[in-house]
């Protein structure tokens, strides 16, 4: 396991057992607030869950087996900074203009220098990444969270978050404007391999951790969102 794949884990692992203390102190009634689709959202966990396993879960095994870690990291980076162009628009759109200003460089730097992102340089000179989606703009702005939302394929999100698979993953997604229907279906059906394989441990360790995978996940989910929307400051913040 490379470094910065313990530090992602690490993260994620973090996140996920604040949320574990959170949910025992949580009332059922918050829950169903939050979860008023509860039961067509389990059958989509269900689904996914089953994709996972036939399917995605495979395919990402033999990915990383095959692919050297270099390789498999240099892909990382390559749709990490076509990413950037989104969230460079977002810090815009939140009047985040240093941090913009910083991914800019990001992207220019890994663009060149890094060879189209394979190798992320910028990190290296200090430039940290920055994570910011439309979801997180709409909170900014004031939109409420609305409610949660299992999307097939692509797991937890709520109804003010389905945003950001429209705007981040398709009008501000490059890849998308590709004319060559080959090469853009192959570039998105890499980027859609490569982000199902970076979750496939955490995957394994909420299967291990919690008696309810579902309620475990949604929780997370929360958690995560309210990390990132309040620039990690939660005080007062969870659930929004």
């Amino acid at each position: 396991m490379t470094k910065e794949r313990f530090e992602y884990n690490l993260k994620i692992i973090t996140i996920l057992l604040v949320s574990i203390s959170l949910y025992g102190c949580a009332t059922t009634s918050a829950l169903d607030e939050r979860d008023p689709l509860e039961g067509f959202n389990r059958g989509v966990y269900s689904f996914n869950q089953t994709m996972d396993g036939l399917i995605f879960d495979p395919i990402g095994d033999l990915y990383r087996a095959i692919t050297p870690d270099f390789i498999e990291r240099g892909v990382t980076n390559f749709f990490n900074n076509l990413d950037d162009l989104s969230v460079i628009a977002n810090e815009i759109l939140q009047f985040k203009f240093d941090r913009a200003s910083s991914d800019a460089a990001r992207f220019v730097i890994n663009s060149t220098v890094g060879l189209l992102g394979f190798f992320d340089v910028s990190s290296e000179m200090g430039l940290s990444k920055h994570n910011e989606d439309f979801g997180q703009t709409l909170a900014q702005w004031g939109f409420e969270s609305g409610p949660y939302i299992v999307v097939p394929f692509f797991g937890p999100a709520s109804l003010r978050d389905l945003s950001s698979l429209v705007v981040d993953k398709g009008i501000l997604n490059p890849m998308f404007y590709i004319e060559d229907d080959m090469t853009k279906s192959g570039l998105l059906t890499l980027n859609y391999i490569d982000f199902k394989s970076r979750f496939s441990s955490t995957r394994e360790l909420v299967g291990a951790a919690a008696l309810d995978e579902y309620e475990f996940i949604k929780n997370a989910y929360f958690e995560k969102r309210a990390y990132e929307i309040n620039d990690g400051n939660v005080v007062d913040f969870i659930g929004e």
